[in-house]
């Protein structure tokens, strides 16, 4: 638990972070081939942010879906980590909190160990991840690591942020626009992380005043 007084930012990973659409398009390609069942991936990719099961269950069928993401996150290290880029904003993003003297986390939906594959294979390096949490979900982390700001791209974000009573800071990196979002009840929206440590400056003067 940190301090109420320390300065901690959570961040979700799919679309804040990383770009993972070549990755889980390049996983799900591969899903079908080894499998024979259809599955669009170039569609799967506009949606992300959900739990895996969430998409699968429009490619299987129900008795089939913990299987099918078994094998998913078994592939998934092979075909989705070096295909995929950091987005634009992210690495400084994460020094911005701190050289601010801050803390960072990841809370995330996505498996866990993948997760913290991906951030390894991009040199990024969050204090703490946490892996298999979604929307609400999140603000069971977000308040045990004090956390008072959350970053993320989806209204499933937002919705996090807001039952942990943190912050939400939204990008319209993702499958939401950035109208969606606010009407979600973001507190903040940004083009990009680029805009990121500039508004983190602002921040910490407006909460020291």
């Amino acid at each position: 638990m940190t301090s109420a007084s320390a300065l901690t930012v959570g961040f979700d990973l799919d679309m804040t972070l990383i770009d993972s659409r070549p990755g889980i398009r390049a996983c799900y390609v591969a899903l079908s081939e080894r499998t024979g069942a259809h599955i669009d991936a170039d569609l799967a990719v506009t949606r992300l942010g959900p739990p895996l099961a969430e998409e699968l269950v429009h490619w299987f069928p129900q008795e089939e879906i913990a299987a099918m993401a078994d094998l998913y996150r078994e592939m998934y290290p092979s075909y989705a980590i070096a295909a995929t880029p950091a987005m634009a904003g992210a690495r400084e993003a994460i020094e911005a909190v701190r050289a601010a003297g801050g803390r960072t986390m990841v809370v995330t939906a996505k498996y866990e160990p993948n997760a913290k594959l991906h951030l390894a294979h991009l040199g990024i390096e969050p204090d703490v991840v946490v892996g298999d949490l979604w929307a609400e979900q999140k603000a069971e982390a977000l308040r045990g690591h004090g956390a008072g700001v959350y970053v993320g791209d989806h209204v499933g974000d937002v919705r996090g942020a807001r039952a942990a009573g943190t912050l939400s800071v939204a990008v319209a990196t993702g499958p939401c626009p950035a109208d969606e979002l606010r009407a979600a009840g973001a507190d903040v929206v940004l083009d990009d992380l680029s805009a990121f440590p500039d508004w983190l400056d602002g921040y910490r003067v407006a909460s020291r005043a």
